[in-house]
């Protein structure tokens, strides 16, 4: 029995590990190295990732925007800051107001395990400034296997969804498909989404004009639906080609703080690996791969009174798409494993401004111009085994050009060595970690080239790519009940990408942005805690505790504050766990954070109150194949905040640069019914 809790108590702590995990069930041997397998969501209310690893990690952040696509935010770095792969391809949003983030473009029913590596040291993706999420979906079978899933929550939740795996002779299969719909959630205080932007109305904080219209009040608040089909062939006993294609579709999806919502979300993932293994003494693996990610973004003021009152509704509608490609090949030479590899990327982001969707004039009023970001990289990564010491050391050189359909700005072109170096002993039950590393990531088409509706200029087109130098340290100590891990981290950030607020001209009638990004030198470093303690051979305990600071080392132009934007407060995150059997385990756990006070508040930043909420969760198997598991959220019935509102995003407002901040759902119940064959 102890030997099983101790299982539970290795998931757990992978959880706040410097690899971070979600899952459940299967566990790999090595500790530095264990991957946590076979995720399906059942104890996730929602599609929301985001919200997942919210309350799994103390280390992230929530950006809340709506009931789903919600954001995440790592040491105080969001955005393009953050590489997403889901299976190596990399995924971008269309939304420049983040409504359609990366991490939204796929469902938790369809992944196997989450991998978050902080700090600069992964060489092999494109843009890994301060952390890399990367997504691994599950796998076909050879055996026939599958599952069907129903859940049921609060405010009009419910979703179902189905998986199928199998196989003949050399071909392996996976189908899995859902649907789900979920009505506007009410906070603390009673108010849904109506209902908080009625209050911020009232006290004068955004126009009357950001309400629903009458007709839209009590519709849901989002609906989507996915499909993800694999095929697996095994061309010979050490090849295989695997192709697989995902499509999320998402209607109707309600952003409360924003002035605008999402008539549809819609992507589509295409991916084409080839793996060849034991080729020559110089090819242990080849991995040769071809992606494709389309996502299409319409978001229009329809539902809103703005539309009534000018007599016109206003689109905005975007597109990107990535194509890319990547070789990669291992081998070992004595006590080195090598990795090389060649990596590209072509992203095209373009949008425009609709009126009762009839474009408006081409030239004046395309919001992102048909931007290419092209990319070509060269990596090597050497892993080099030392007894009890393993040495990491890995090399990329990025050769980046943008280029933008407006023929007023020349082609730009990045070109960056980036690198790292980490040592990691382990002396049995006491092991250390440290690094040192360089990493980089290019302005985004909206930092360098956004116009707004108004025909305003709120890009940048001058700026430098921000890089990041970076330390970490670590130190974990097993003890015979209890598990210690503490990793902290120091980042110098050279030509950090800000919002400036205060570089407002006057155009007309309208006061807008004009090149509102600007380069800015700043440094963080923060603490991160986490462990496990085995009380009984019942009942254990994890914990994680996340602590951040950040500051410019000089003020924006016109501006006398330096605290950096989106560094979120002390957060804590503790459980309880029972292991009563093999078929029962219940889940208190606590989410924790101080007050938000440190804020970059010339750009528009708000002071937030404290919280704690209480979760709870219990799962039960019967009948061999059946699964429950029930849960309630926010036991208390707390009315809090998460997410700041920092001016980089367009929320709802009124000239005394006030906007609307957004609750958290109040007291939630969930249950979620799964049958496996």
């Amino acid at each position: 029995m102890k030997k099983i809790i101790y299982i539970s108590v290795v998931c757990a702590t992978l959880i706040h590990a410097d690899e971070v995990n979600l899952g459940t069930i299967e566990v790999e041997a090595s500790l530095e190295k264990e991957v946590v397998k076979d995720i399906h969501g059942e104890d996730i209310k929602s599609a929301d990732i985001a919200e997942a690893l919210f309350k799994k990690s103390p280390a992230i952040s929530l950006k809340r925007r709506s009931g789903i696509a919600n954001d995440i935010v790592i040491r105080g770095q969001l955005k393009d800051n953050i590489s997403v792969t889901i299976d190596g391809a990399k995924v971008c949003g269309a939304c420049p107001n983040r409504m359609d983030p990366p991490i939204s473009h796929i469902l938790a029913n369809n992944i196997d395990y989450i991998s978050i590596n902080k700090g600069p040291f992964d060489v092999e993706e494109f843009g890994s400034l301060s952390a890399g999420v990367k997504i691994t979906t599950i796998k076909p079978t050879k055996d026939i296997h599958g599952d069907i899933n129903l859940n049921a929550g609060s405010f009009g939740y419910q979703k179902g969804a189905f998986s199928l795996s199998g196989g003949v002779d050399k071909l392996k299969f996976l189908l899995s498909a859902s649907t789900e719909s979920g009505g506007q959630y009410e906070d603390g205080n009673g108010d849904n989404f109506v209902g908080q932007i009625n209050k911020n109305i009232k006290n004068k904080k955004v126009l009357p004009s950001t309400q629903y219209q009458p007709q839209y009040q009590d519709m849901d608040a989002f609906s989507k639906d996915t499909v993800m089909a694999k095929i697996f062939w095994e061309i010979a006993d050490n090849q295989e080609l695997r192709l697989s294609y995902t499509a999320n579709r998402s209607d109707d999806i309600l952003y409360p703080s924003s002035k605008m919502d999402a008539i549809s979300d819609d992507s589509d993932i295409y991916n084409i690996e080839y793996i060849a293994k034991n080729l020559g003494e110089y090819s242990k693996e080849l991995n040769l791969q071809v992606y494709k990610t389309e996502v299409t973004h319409p978001m229009s003021t329809q539902y809103r009174m703005a539309s009534k009152m000018m007599k016109f509704e206003m689109t905005h509608a975007l597109s990107t798409d990535m194509q890319g490609a990547k070789v990669k090949n291992s081998f070992d030479i004595e006590n080195h494993t090598i990795i090389t590899g060649l990596d590209y990327s072509k992203r095209n982001w373009d949008g425009g401004y609709y009126k009762n969707s009839i474009p408006f004039p081409e030239a004046k009023f395309h919001s992102i111009y048909d931007v290419d970001t092209k990319n070509i990289a060269l990596f090597i990564k050497d892993e080099i085994k030392l007894d009890k010491l393993v040495l990491d050391i890995g090399m990329r050189y990025d050769d980046t050009e943008i280029s933008t359909g407006n023929i007023k700005y020349q082609p730009k072109d990045y070109n960056q060595l980036n690198g790292y170096i980490t040592a990691k002993y382990n002396d049995g039950d006491i092991k250390y970690f440290a690094g040192v590393g360089k990493s980089s990531r290019v302005p985004d088409a909206k930092e360098l080239y956004w116009v707004g509706s108004m025909g305003n200029s709120v890009g940048t087109p001058d700026l430098e790519e921000t890089v990041n130098y970076e330390i970490d340290l670590g130190f974990e100590k097993q003890f015979e009940d209890f598990l210690f891990k503490t990793k902290i981290f120091y980042s110098i950030l050279d030509d950090y990408i800000a919002y400036n607020s205060s570089n407002k001209k006057m155009m007309g009638d309208n006061k807008v942005s004009y090149n509102a990004y600007e380069n800015v030198d700043a440094t963080m470093y923060g603490i991160e805690l986490s462990g496990t303690y085995v009380a009984t051979e019942s009942i254990y305990f994890d914990y994680g505790v996340s602590y951040q600071v950040g500051e410019k080392d000089n003020p924006l132009k016109g501006q006398v504050g330096i605290n950096m934007p989106e560094i979120s407060p002390l957060k804590a995150n503790l459980a309880l766990n029972y292991y009563y059997d093999d078929t029962l385990n219940i889940r208190a756990e606590v989410i924790a954070s101080d007050s938000w006070t440190d804020i970059d508040y010339e750009n528009g930043e708000q002071e937030l109150d404290s919280y704690a909420i209480l979760n709870l969760k219990a799962t039960k198997i019967f009948a061999k194949d059946y699964e429950l598991t029930i849960g309630i959220d926010n036991v208390l019935d707390e009315t809090y905040t998460v997410s700041n509102t920092y001016n980089d995003l367009i929320l709802l407002a009124v000239p005394n640069n006030q906007v609307m901040l957004l609750n958290e759902p109040a007291r939630y119940f969930y249950a979620n019914l799964r049958y496996k064959f």
